[in-house]
């Protein structure tokens, strides 16, 4: 039987190695390691060839029926506009649904939006929403701890605004069961926590959604998982876009992107945020939190130095920026140049971590700066659970743009 090597399998589909390597790890095609090389026969390669160029068709079908997305300039509201630290609102309301610490309701309140409800099923998250929004609504009753699968969580959002226009439900659902290979890939359950938002959207009919989630997701099962979401908002009614933005574009010291979908179902544009910044007028690390270089330690506002030993201080100042203090780290425990966007903040220290210009790591307050959460916004639980936190939400200043895109929507009444 013949074999071919990695490298020949690449030329043949005119794709990287890497690519290859990918599938092999992920077994969708099968290999076999003869003297430290993968090895592919030929009846595994042409069975994951046959997968492999229906998938592309797909993924390139879907790529033609794609609508155009619109853009629009917020660049002065971003500016002018701030109903974190005023009392701004601009006369839409909003539901957040997997909230987590707040993140995207941040945003969402600093554009004007008043937040009526949120669920969460993290304990620390939740305590952390309650105590930032429990002034900002009158319904603090409805900030919910529990499971958005938990039917009396769901009858009482239903009973309580049954007769109430809604304007926005938002919410960055859970995507681990995405990753799934194969054809039923939405009967993982994990996957019922988006079916269930989907369920909560078609009984409250808010004019518009906003969804969010990992930049991964668009390519997951070759665009399948895209193409799903949308046809089941088209299914309830919801005319729906998709676009990827970069936390960085919009005032964020960081280079996050996230996928974002927004759907309206009363025939309205769904407007996405245009850029705000340039990649050369990025936000710094270094200008972000700068500030904090001089302040004491405070737990109360979440800036917690870690004690470190004399040997890990000297390891961490003669880290070079760029490069992590454990050479089998490539993306932990790393140090991002001071002069540039940092990394993407991810939970418990994991990406940035390392101050610098100091001998210890960057402080939960550091790091959610880094996320540009205003200095008061306070996170409960313990450090380990508020780096969770912090590394988990969505930036709120990408929030903000969202939030005045759709405003603007709303404001316009007409479609383009």
């Amino acid at each position: 039987m013949k074999y071919y090597k990695i490298s020949e399998i690449a030329n043949l589909e005119a794709v990287s190695q890497k690519f290859i390597r990918r599938e092999i790890a992920r077994k969708t095609l099968i290999s076999i390691k003869k003297n430290n090389k993968y090895l592919i026969s030929e009846f595994d390669y042409q069975k994951w060839k046959s997968s492999y160029r229906k998938q592309e068709k797909l993924r390139k079908n879907l790529g033609k029926t794609k609508e155009k997305v619109h853009f629009i300039e917020i660049s002065e509201e971003m500016k002018k506009l701030d109903g974190w630290s005023s009392s701004y609102h601009n006369g839409y309301n909003f539901i957040d649904l997997f909230s987590g610490a707040g993140g995207l309701s941040c945003g969402l309140v600093m554009a004007g939006f008043l937040p009526l409800a949120s669920l969460e099923i993290m304990k620390q998250a939740f305590e952390t929403y309650a105590y930032n929004f429990k002034k900002r609504s009158k319904n603090k009753e409805l900030f919910k701890l529990g499971d958005i699968r938990d039917s009396k969580i769901k009858s009482e959002f239903y009973d309580h605004f049954k007769d109430q226009e809604l304007d926005l439900i938002a919410g960055g659902f859970p995507c681990q069961g995405f990753s799934m290979a194969g054809n039923r890939v939405f009967d993982d359950p994990r996957n019922n926590l988006y079916l269930e938002m989907l369920d909560i959207v078609a009984n409250l009919k808010p004019k518009f959604v906003l969804m969010e989630n990992v930049q991964g997701l668009r390519t997951m099962l070759s665009g399948q998982i895209e193409a799903k979401i949308i046809k089941d908002f088209e299914k309830i009614g919801y005319k729906i876009n998709v676009a990827t933005l970069n936390s960085a574009d919009f005032g964020v010291a960081q280079i996050r992107k996230r996928v974002i979908f927004i759907a309206n179902r009363i025939g309205l544009t769904n407007f996405f945020p245009a850029a705000i910044l340039s990649p050369e007028n990025y936000k710094t690390l270094g200008q972000c939190i700068e500030k904090y270089m001089n302040w004491e330690e405070n737990i109360e506002i979440n800036h917690i130095f870690t004690k470190h030993s004399a040997k890990m201080r000297e390891k961490i100042l003669k880290t070079s920026e760029g490069q992590s203090v454990y050479k089998n780290y490539s993306d932990g425990w790393k140090k991002s140049p001071w002069n540039q966007p940092s990394c993407t903040v991810k939970e418990n220290h994991g990406g940035v971590n390392l101050h610098p210009k100091l001998p210890r790591v960057l402080t939960p307050r550091e790091l959610a700066a880094l996320q540009s959460f205003p200095d008061s916004f306070i996170f409960k639980g313990s450090k380990k659970w508020q780096l969770v936190q912090i590394g988990n939400a969505v930036p709120p200043l990408l929030a903000k743009a969202i939030g005045l895109a759709i405003k603007k929507s709303l404001d316009k009444k007409d479609v383009l």
